[in-house]
């Protein structure tokens, strides 16, 4: 397990250096300073860096804490270290988080149709596929993919 914490303006280097690396680009929108800094000022979002053996270690941005449905979208996932299965340790947390901390009722996200890997530890980590919009997202190449729909209730993460 690791701990989550705000994110603060000395982790922007951090969060950019993940968000440009190659395998992140067709996935992840690599912002600059003011719109990181946007996410922490923003009173319905909450960026959070992953701290695992006593470093940064991945990051997530919650959207909609405001939202009067309770739910939140989990937005800018990535991880420093892929392939070495903490991206289901840090998915424990980030649902961990969710559910106790900022007390949501369903958890939700999308991710690109071809991300067959993203896609694979959402279902583990107990996120059901609810739907696929169609040539949906313009990526940062300029390319139109599909997103997948997933999310887990509380009721579900509580089992």
């Amino acid at each position: 397990m690791g701990t989550l914490r705000p994110a603060t303006p000395a982790d922007f280097a951090f969060l950019r250096a993940l968000a440009g690396r190659p395998e992140n680009a067709p996935f992840i929108v690599d912002e600059d300073d003011a719109a990181l800094q946007g996410h922490i000022d923003a009173p319905d979002r909450d960026l959070v860096i992953w701290d695992h053996d006593g470093a940064a270690a991945g990051f997530a941005l919650f959207c909609e804490l405001d939202n009067p449905a309770n739910r939140t979208e989990l937005r800018r996932l990535a991880l420093a270290q892929t392939g070495t299965g903490l991206g289901r340790v840090l998915l424990e947390d980030l649902k961990t988080y969710a559910f106790t901390v900022l007390n949501i009722n369903r958890l939700w996200l999308d991710v690109a149709g071809d991300n067959l890997r993203a896609q694979k530890t959402y279902r583990r980590a107990g996120f059901v596929h609810e739907g696929t919009l169609r040539s949906h997202w313009k990526r940062p190449a300029g390319d139109i993919a599909d997103l997948m729909i997933f999310a887990i209730l509380r009721h579900e993460w509580a089992q």
